[in-house]
This record gives C-alpha cells, structure tokens and sequence, in this order.
C-alpha cells in the first residue's frame, strides 16, 4: 500500500464504455496507481445522467475505505467529466482529497447538441441531462481545485460534437487541441502529456481581467435558456454594441429563428458565442436592446 502515491478515477462518456479512457488511464501512470474506471454501460448511458452519478459515486466511497489517505486525481471525457462535476459539487467534503481534476471535450456550459435534440424541454432521454448548464458549479469547483480543461478544435470552435465555447470554466487551466475529434480525445497521446503536464504543476487560474467585454460575457451566460454556440458564425452577424475596451458585440438571426450574439475583439476573433432558442429568444433579445445604451 506504501507505494500507492495516488488513486485516479478515469470515466467515460455518453454513448461509449470504460475501453479507450481506461486504456489512456494506465498510460499516464504506473503500475502501481489504482485507476478506477467504472464501465457504465453504452446503452445506460443513453437514459438518464442520475443513476450514473450514482453508481461512481458509489465507487468513490467505496475508494474512501480503501485508500483513506490517498490523494485523487479525477480525468472525464464529455459526460464523464460532468458526472465528476455533479459529484464534487454534492461533496465538497471531498475536495481536500483532490489533487486535480481534468475535464476533456466536456460540455460544462451545456451541450447544444442535446438541446437541439430536445428544443422544447420535454426531457427527451439524456439529452436534457446533457443540455444542462453546470458551469457554475464549476466553477466553484476550479475556484478551489486545480482543473485543466482540454478541448478538440477541428473547425475552428469544435470538436465535431462539443463546441469549445461550452467546454470553458472560469479559475481552470485551458489546452486546445487543433484537429483532435470529440471521440479520439478519450484516449488521445496528446491529451495524456497534456494531463501530465498539469499533474506537474497544478494550480488554480487567476479571475480573468474586468472589463467591459468580460461583463457582458458574464451577463449573456447567466440569460435563461442560453446555449454557447460556435465561432463561425460571428462573421454573418450586425454589429449592434461597440465596447469601451475596443471589442464588439455582433447578433444574427438564422434562417429558423434563432436569435446567436457573439463578441468579438479588435482582430475580429471571438471571445464569445452563444444562443438563445425558441422557447427564449425573448429573454435575450431584451437584453441585447439594452446594449447600446451602454
């Protein structure tokens, strides 16, 4: 037991099994470390995200007896990173425990995909549990542990499946992988030395610097019924603000009626993109008439 220095959980997400982030587990440490990684069952993972917790939390507990004074240290992909979000905010009596926790192609700001997929709210499988926005507690969790955060960028703002914009948490670390696909980041050799990399060093990221750009950011997330959407499409959008600090805040309408609002800075990068559907379009649209009274 003496030469345990850590315990590491490894999960898996939606629509997969324990095989690939088990396998990407044992490569970035030795023999001698304990990698649970529970296998939840492809077709479970398709239902509902609660059992889920369930059943790691189950093992989490069951780790506490067995390694009581070891340190852990926490990898998800996708819906696995957001069951370890669930769980730590559950038990914040376990965060002294946490060396750190990494978060890979997770939709922490909630997934677009699962809220294209129930539009209406009907709580369409586990697609409402997916489309669930779980940034804040987050970060509050990042404001205390150090987390790392790794995104897939294939397009130039997703993975293919999550859209960068989702997968940000404000205090964590942040490593963007060009060309990586959603399902290679479970198990992916540049995802393995990047986790490393933070092992080595972990630490929680200083507040972004205020300003005018960064508040409005703050405000667009916290509109009911707000989705983080992808960078390209900030270029078709009006600007409708110009900010004291240079940047702009653009808004476009797609052909279906939904209402996106992007921020961008003086390089014409985006900083910010986000979307508000059907059901909420009225709530964000009264908040973009206020802008340029700002």
């Amino acid at each position: 037991m003496s030469s345990i220095s850590f315990v590491l959980f490894a999960q898996h997400g939606w629509a997969d099994t324990n095989r690939a982030i088990a396998s990407l587990a044992n490569s970035i440490t030795s023999d001698t470390v304990p990698v649970i990684a529970p296998n939840l069952g492809w077709l479970r993972t398709w239902v509902r995200i609660e059992p889920l917790i369930q059943q790691v939390e189950h093992l989490a507990e069951d780790a506490i007896e067995r390694y009581p004074d070891h340190d852990w240290r926490i990898m998800g992909h996708s819906m696995g990173a957001l069951i370890w979000v669930e769980l730590l905010h559950r038990h914040p009596e376990w965060w002294s425990r946490v060396h750190s926790l990494c978060l890979v192609g997770s939709p922490v700001g909630g997934s677009d995909l699962g809220r294209i997929i129930d539009p209406l709210e009907l709580g369409l499988a586990i697609a409402k549990d997916l489309g669930k926005n779980r940034r804040p507690l987050a970060e509050a969790i990042a404001s205390r542990i150090p987390t790392l955060v790794i995104a897939g960028d294939t397009d130039g703002g997703s993975d293919g499946t999550v859209t960068v914009e989702c997968t940000k948490v404000p205090r964590a670390s942040s490593v963007i992988l060009p060309g990586i696909a959603h399902a290679t980041l479970k198990d992916h050799p540049l995802v393995g030395q990047a986790i490393q990399s933070f092992w080595s060093s972990p630490s929680i990221a200083a507040p972004e610097a205020d300003s005018p750009s960064l508040q409005i950011i703050q405000q667009l997330r916290l509109i009911p019924g707000m989705t983080d959407a992808h960078y390209r499409d900030a270029y078709r959008g009006r600007a409708i603000a110009d900010l004291s600090d240079g940047n702009t805040v653009r808004a476009w309408t797609n052909g279906i009626g939904i209402l996106h609002v992007f921020v961008l800075d003086q390089n014409k990068n985006c900083l910010y993109a986000g979307y508000a559907g059907w059901l909420h379009r009225e709530n964000l649209q009264n908040y973009l008439n206020t802008l340029p009274n700002l």
